[in-house]
């Protein structure tokens, strides 16, 4: 082990003969644990606590190991370092798998139901898609001359939004909500991860934002239209075996879809990246080209 990973595990008083990076800023140690560095103390301070929370309501999430001091991480080489333990399972294969859609849309619809409990532990930011959209998505689309959305697109979308926004419910959400994030175990699920991004929105955020990452996906899992239109009745009707949701829900979730891939494409055009931008706006024209479709699935 190098003296970079010396000095990081030394909080825990540990040594490692099996590192590996999993994904960006996060690693597996000796098959047991997870370790995620954190450039903002901030953040990894609401993570703490959320994580915290979580585990007094009852979720299966990630479990806290404590520095040999005590503490809830360490810092080293200018970073800060929290370590969990590694949750069993790993996640769903493929949205095609018998069951699998139906499944997804049970698991988020039993998240919603625990962090409606967390909700009365936790400050978090309270958020709201419709204000993002009529204040900082309008103003980089206007900066960036209304590309690669237009300003009629923009504001026909916002104005649905805005017209059914009142009627939507609101709590904690998870806010990145993707298979990821969800682990299964023998066909069962186990546990939550990753709740970095969590804020009070709509409720309907959620699966929309599961749905439309689903049909960004490429290669061989590119999903048709067809397929994923019968994916995305099959995870609501999972998600409304737990727990129904509102008929305003309902009629707004191609809306909210729409509105997450323009604000996408917003923050990829803030950040100097035109080609993401670009594929945020094909798939917000793809969504939109499919409403009736989507509302027809339904029903």
């Amino acid at each position: 082990m190098d003296a970079k990973w010396t000095e990081i595990l030394s909080a825990w008083g540990t040594e490692s003969a099996d590192i590996r990076l999993r994904k960006p800023g996060v690693w597996e140690i000796d098959q047991r644990f997870m370790l995620k560095a954190y450039e903002d103390e901030k953040s990894l301070e609401r993570n703490v606590q959320f994580l915290t929370v979580l585990a007094e309501c009852g979720a299966p999430s990630a479990r806290i190991i404590k520095t040999r001091d005590g503490e809830a991480y360490g810092k080293a080489g200018g970073k800060c370092w929290l370590m969990t333990a590694k949750l069993p399972g790993n996640s769903l294969a493929d949205i095609r798998d018998p069951g699998a859609a139906e499944k997804m849309g049970e698991t988020i619809a039993r998240l919603h139901a625990i962090l409606r409990k967390c909700e009365k532990k936790l400050t978090l930011w309270d958020n709201s898609l419709l204000n993002e959209m009529e204040g900082w998505v309008r103003q980089t689309l206007q900066q960036n001359g209304w590309k690669p959305v237009s300003r009629q697109e923009w504001l026909s979308v916002t104005d649905r939004l805005r017209d059914l926004y009142s009627g939507l419910p609101r709590q904690l959400i998870h806010r990145d909500v993707h298979f990821g994030n969800f682990l299964f175990q023998n066909g069962e699920f186990s546990g939550y991860l990753d709740f970095d991004l969590s804020q009070r929105n709509i409720r309907i955020f959620d699966p929309a934002y599961f749905l439309t990452g689903l049909l960004a996906q490429e290669g061989g899992s590119k999903l048709s239209t067809q397929e994923w239109l019968e994916i995305t009745a099959s995870v609501l009707s999972g998600y409304e075996s737990v727990d129904g949701l509102k008929q305003e829900e309902k009629a707004a979730l191609p809306c909210v879809m729409e509105s997450i891939e323009i604000l996408f494409a917003a923050y990829f055009a803030s950040v100097g990246n035109p080609d993401a931008a670009a594929e945020a706006a094909k798939l917000f024209h793809r969504i939109r080209g499919v409403e009736d479709r989507i509302r027809k699935a339904l029903t």
